[in-house]
Order: structure tokens, then C-alpha cells, then sequence
């Protein structure tokens, strides 16, 4: 009876986080803007002596009053040749320059003052003055997604349904590596607070667990003992895969920002459908949104069709809609996925994990391009049985965003006990090229080939970011090529061994390849967690799962079946033993 009532206990405390995440659903959405951008442009003043139109003070005062500051001062002892322009930037604020002398002259130090108050509101020094999104700018980044009372609640339904039955009972791998998952909210956490130094360099070690755990479980390591048990009933977990699907979108439509990257994905699309040259000559706006490869733009032709464009940086209702359909999109093919490899059980929660995932509604809120990656590596697992499709998603998944490119030997491997015929290698091959060519034709056609290599790849190779820690701490050039070299090596050894291998070692293998990759970028983001989740939480949860014979699965379908007819038949005080036990996967 104890552990009965911890059982209904701990249920009514899932119901109670469903019901919470209703309420911020259903609040009202603040007024603020559908995207995140400064439209306050800043003008040179080239009259220091005189208060521009508007404004209180002069460029001589202002200058002043920010030499003034602490940390002004400490600066500018270090660059004692530093050269100040004073700038006005929108109604009320004055923006103070400091470059290094012609012809370079980088900008070495930010500050802002408030002309009404004469106040210094913000000094930034170092990476935080060209990068303005390691400010730690509130709502940046998923607006009201990063809101504790939105964050914490599905931090708990992520990991609730998994929870040992007993509370004495030990947790099993599994808790810890959802745990791990979790985890890189510490790193967002400061992010989000502009500590960039403790940030970038704690999101490595659950990078590093993940990756030794998933390549561990495509060699075959890690099975679990004993089979999983849910907390939470299926269908318990089907109904509220449905309420996160209107939540999330909801959260989307009342209160999310289109950043930069959905930004150029609706560019991309305008220019296809007016028949322009796909790379080069982007909008001031987004003069930098041209670094994908040519599958992600295709994506937002329908949306951009459908929903229109005003021609800036506007509300952008076809990149709302397309980071949606994305999203509802990766969330039914792991649905698809799971059934296909164990049945309905695993389906629903994979589903459910991608819905309660916060990182996964973290690319949703922020309206980026990350869930189209996500869908298409999982199409790719979806099709592994069939040469020539394989081939085709993962040349798609490959040229939306380069990083899956390194899944091709591993999808050409397929699964199995023995090496692809010559006749599979050369399909999947054929159908891999030509999947290619038809892509890039209209690049090709354009003549507009150079424009693609040098703003693509050319361009992400030279980035500079203070988001990783290459790119922040420096001095590591030869250690991150290493990294990379041992990412290449990897995806192309993984066409190779292990020997035997099912589609969740395939799954495992692909995140393993995607988190390698990651492990050795420049500019890395909390937005590319999804790539690697979505193949990762398959062998996540699947290697817990026993896989059953043919006619235990088409029993389990028959039961999720039952239990889905009589859900909601009964009252939860007089439901039958079965319908409130958990159940035995």
C-alpha cells in the first residue's frame, strides 16, 4: 500500500508539471517582438561640441563620463593608443567606441550611457564587444524557454516517467546518462548570465560522456541488465506527447525570436522562388546567412510560399512555421523509428522524450534550422534497410548543414553482420551522387559555385568564436586539429567495425560521429545539442529495452492497443490493477 501511494504520489506530480507548463501555455505573452534584434542602428557623431537632435548631452561629455568608469580606465592602461568615437544609438543611448589606430582598427572596448541619466549602463571589453550574443542579453535565445518555472518543469518531466519504482532502489545508467543530458543547462546557465569563460568549457564533459557512452553501445557495451520500467503508463506518456505538441507550439506562435539562422533560411527560399542566385549578396541584415548548404534553404520554399515576406526582419511567419513543421516532424519519425525496433512502447517514448527535451524546445523557441537536421538523420535511420534510400537521406541530411556529411561511410556500412554486397555499395553510392548533383544543380546552373565554396565552407573554416574552447582560450590549434583528424578517422572506421551491428548500434554510432565532429568545431552552440540527440536518445533508451520475437511484438501492439481503447474508461480510484501498474517493457 506504501509504495502504491508513493506511485500515485509521484503520477499526480507529472500531471502537476503538465498542468503548470498549461498555465505559462495559456499567459499571456509579453510585449515584446517576434524576433531578437537591435533596430537601433549607431549614427557617428561628428559633432562633438553640440547635443545632436534629441539629446541632452554632447560627444564630449559622454566621453567623459565613460572614461570615468572603473573598467574603462583599466582597459584603456593596457591600450594606451586606443582612439574613441562617440555614437548615438536610438532614442536615449550613446554608444562609446574605442578602435586601435588606422588602417586595422579593431574595437577593443563598448560602452553605453544613458542620455537622460548620464549613466554608464553597459561596458564590454574582449569577445563580448564583436559577439553580442555572449552579452547574456535576456530572452537572446528562446525568449521565456530559459524562465525557470519553464525550464525546471521539463527538466523533471524529461526524466519523471524514468524514475526508480522504489526510492531505495539504485539508479540504473540510464538515469545517469539522462542526467547527463540535462547537464549542459549548466552550461547554459551561465551563458545566459555572460560568464562565456565557464560556459564554452563546461558543455566538454557531457560531451564526453556521451560520446564514450553511445560509441560503447554501437560496439555492443552497455545493455541493460534488467528490462525498463516506465513510472508512467504509455498512454499516460502518448496524452502527454499531445499536450507538449500544443504547448510547444503555442510557446512558439505567443513568445518565441527568430534569430539570424531562421532569418536566412526564409532569404534562401525568397531567392529561390525569384529565381536569384542562391550564395552572395545577401541583405545587410543577415550578410552572413549564406553558410548552408542549399537542402536547408529548399526546406523554406513551401513556408515562404505559404506565409510570405515583408522583406526584412520582421515577424517572419514562414520561419515560425517552418521551426514547427520541422519539429512535429522529428517528433512522429522517432515515433516511427521506435516502433519499427521495438514497437509501440518505444515509440511513444521516444516521442515523449523529444517533446520534453528542453534543448529540443530551446531550437523550437529560437526558430533555427537545428530540428531539420535532427528529422533528416532520423529519416536516414528509418530507411536503413534500403540501399539506395539511405543514400538519399543522408546526401540530404549532409548538405543542410555539413556536419552529417561524416555519417556517409557509416550509412553506406548499413547494418548487419557482413559487408554490403558491391551491388549495395554501388546504389547507395549512385543514389548518394546523384542525390548531390540534383541539390547543387541549381547552384551549378547559376554558375554560382565559387560564391558557395567561399561563403559556406571557406567561411566556417575561418569563423572565430568564443564558444568553444578553441576558440576562447586560443593557443590550441594543434590539439583541435588532432580532434578533428580523430573525428575523420572515426566516421571512416565505423564503415567498418564493429562487425555486427542492428539500428540502435547505427543510432549510437551517428551521435558518437555527430558529438566527435562537435568535439572539434570552432564556433559550437547549445542549438546543435538536437543533432546528435535525436539518434542518441534511439540508443538511449532502445539498449535498455530487450528486443522481442516477432510474436511478442504483435502481442505488445494488441495490449498498447487495449490500454489506449480503455484509457480514460475509468476513474484512476476504481481503474483495474493493470491500467495503474507500471508497465513492464
Amino acid at each position: 500500500m506504501e509504495l502504491q501511494g508513493l506511485r500515485l504520489r509521484l503520477r499526480l506530480g507529472f500531471a502537476a508539471a503538465l498542468a503548470l507548463l498549461s498555465l505559462i501555455a495559456c499567459s499571456p505573452a509579453r510585449a515584446v517582438s517576434s524576433t531578437w534584434t537591435d533596430p537601433n542602428a549607431p549614427v557617428l557623431v561628428t559633432d562633438t561640441s553640440a547635443p545632436p537632435k534629441g539629446y541632452r548631452l554632447t560627444a564630449q561629455i559622454v566621453e567623459r563620463i565613460a572614461t570615468r568608469d572603473p573598467r574603462v580606465q583599466a582597459e584603456l592602461r593596457r591600450h594606451r593608443n586606443l582612439i574613441p568615437y562617440e555614437y548615438t544609438k536610438g532614442a536615449d543611448r550613446w554608444q562609446v567606441s574605442w578602435f586601435t589606430p588606422p588602417p586595422h582598427q579593431k574595437e577593443l572596448l563598448q560602452v553605453y550611457i544613458s542620455d537622460s541619466t548620464g549613466r554608464v549602463t553597459e561596458v564590454w571589453t574582449g569577445f563580448q564587444v564583436a559577439w553580442t550574443m555572449a552579452r547574456g542579453y535576456p530572452g537572446a535565445f528562446g525568449r521565456q524557454v530559459n524562465s525557470w518555472y519553464v525550464w525546471l518543469p521539463l527538466c523533471l518531466l524529461f526524466i519523471a516517467p524514468f524514475l526508480p519504482l522504489r526510492p531505495l532502489r539504485r539508479p540504473g545508467l540510464l538515469h545517469l546518462d539522462l542526467l547527463i543530458l540535462l547537464g549542459f543547462s549548466i552550461s547554459l546557465a551561465f551563458f545566459n548570465h555572460a560568464r562565456i569563460g565557464l560556459s564554452a568549457p563546461l558543455a566538454y564533459p557531457f560531451l564526453l560522456y556521451l560520446f564514450g557512452r553511445l560509441l560503447a553501445i554501437g560496439f555492443g557495451r552497455g545493455r541493460a541488465r534488467v528490462p525498463l520500467r516506465l513510472l508512467v503508463p504509455v498512454p499516460w506518456l502518448a496524452l502527454a506527447v499531445v499536450f507538449l505538441v500544443g504547448f510547444r507550439a503555442g510557446l512558439n506562435i505567443a513568445d518565441s525570436n527568430v534569430i539570424d539562422v531562421g532569418y536566412a533560411g526564409v532569404i534562401g527560399a525568397d531567392k529561390i522562388l525569384h529565381g536569384q542566385a542562391l550564395y552572395g549578396h545577401w541583405p545587410p541584415d543577415n550578410a552572413y546567412g549564406d553558410t548552408y548548404a542549399p537542402v536547408n534553404y529548399y526546406a523554406y520554399v513551401p513556408f515562404r510560399a505559404i506565409f510570405g515576406w515583408g522583406g526584412s526582419w520582421d515577424t517572419l511567419p514562414a520561419a515560425h512555421a517552418a521551426a514547427i513543421a520541422f519539429d512535429l516532424l522529428t517528433l512522429l519519425g522517432l515515433l516511427a523509428l521506435g516502433w519499427r525496433i521495438r514497437g509501440p512502447t518505444l515509440g511513444v517514448v521516444l516521442a515523449y522524450c523529444w517533446a520534453a527535451f528542453p534543448f529540443s524546445l530551446y531550437a523550437l523557441a529560437s526558430d533555427s534550422n537545428d530540428s531539420l537536421v535532427a528529422l533528416l538523420i532520423v529519416v536516414a535511420l528509418l530507411v536503413l534497410t534500403s540501399a539506395p534510400a539511405r543514400g538519399v537521406a543522408g546526401a540530404l541530411a549532409g548538405l543542410t548543414k555539413f556536419a552529417p556529411l561524416a555519417l556517409g561511410p557509416l550509412l553506406l556500412r548499413g547494418t548487419g553482420s557482413r559487408p554490403p554486397s558491391r551491388r549495395q555499395m554501388l546504389v547507395y553510392v549512385l543514389a548518394y551522387g546523384v542525390t548531390a548533383l540534383v541539390v547543387m544543380l541549381p547552384v551549378l546552373l547559376d554558375n554560382n559555385l565559387r560564391a558557395f565554396w567561399h561563403d559556406t565552407l571557406v567561411y566556417q573554416e575561418g569563423r572565430g568564436s568564443p564558444f568553444s574552447i578553441w576558440g576562447l582560450w586560443g593557443g590550441l590549434s594543434f590539439e583541435q586539429h588532432l580532434v578533428q583528424g580523430a573525428a575523420v578517422a572515426l566516421a571512416l572506421a565505423l564503415a567498418v567495425v564493429p562487425r555486427r551491428r542492428g539500428p540502435v548500434e547505427v543510432a549510437a554510432l551517428a551521435a558518437a560521429i555527430i558529438i566527435a565532429l562537435q568535439l572539434g568545431i570552432t564556433h559550437w552552440f547549445y542549438l546543435y545539442i538536437v543533432w546528435f540527440f535525436a539518434p542518441g536518445i534511439v540508443a538511449l533508451i532502445a539498449v535498455q529495452m530487450p528486443a522481442p520475437a516477432l510474436a511478442e511484438r504483435a502481442a505488445g501492439r494488441r495490449r498498447f492497443q487495449h490500454e489506449l481503447d480503455g484509457f480514460g474508461s475509468h476513474r484512476l480510484g476504481t481503474a483495474d490493477h493493470d491500467a495503474v501498474q507500471p508497465r513492464v517493457v
